[in-house]
């Protein structure tokens, strides 16, 4: 089910929104293979009317399925946030599409998820990515090891500069 509103409840009071909406309800099309979304989308977040429009506070929470775009591995990236806030006019050539008095905010809330996706999803920051052959250790000079190409261990060898 959407996430629908009665404009006619916010008439008395503002409208408390808490659930799930699932992933196939939020229908989010992220168009990048390294990037899913199987888990339900959690929200929790407060409806105002104010004139001629609406205004969404709160709070939105996924979990993404990711493929690291360095080493390939799948993670979990959880995504937050913790201040969404949509204004939804109700008249004019930006008004919101309202149908039986009733406002549907999942493609809101969807540009709100597609917005914080990641560009580039890392499994950490620290991540070598992919390397043949494995990465050998290699004694710095100050005795601390640093991982070291067997590729540019060759090219280290060479003296460049007279």
């Amino acid at each position: 089910m959407p996430l629908l509103f009665n404009l006619r409840h916010l008439a008395r009071a503002s409208l408390a929104l808490k659930g799930e909406l699932s992933a196939e309800e939020l229908a989010l099309e992220t168009r990048d293979e390294l990037i899913r979304v199987p888990h339900p989308l959690a929200y929790d977040m407060e409806v105002d009317q104010f004139e001629d429009s609406v205004l969404v506070r709160g709070r939105l929470r996924i979990v993404l399925a990711c493929e690291c775009v360095r080493c390939l591995k799948a993670f979990e990236h959880p995504v937050a946030i913790e201040n969404w806030i949509c204004h939804l006019p109700l008249q004019g050539d930006d008004k919101a599409h309202v149908v039986n008095d009733c406002l549907d905010l999942t493609p809101y809330v969807r540009e709100g998820i597609l917005l914080a996706l990641p560009l580039h999803p890392l499994c950490g920051s620290d991540c070598g990515g992919l390397t043949y052959p494995p990465k050998t250790k290699k004694k710095g000079s100050a005795g601390a090891s640093t991982s070291v190409s067997p590729a540019w261990a060759e090219l280290n060898k060479l003296k460049l500069l007279n």
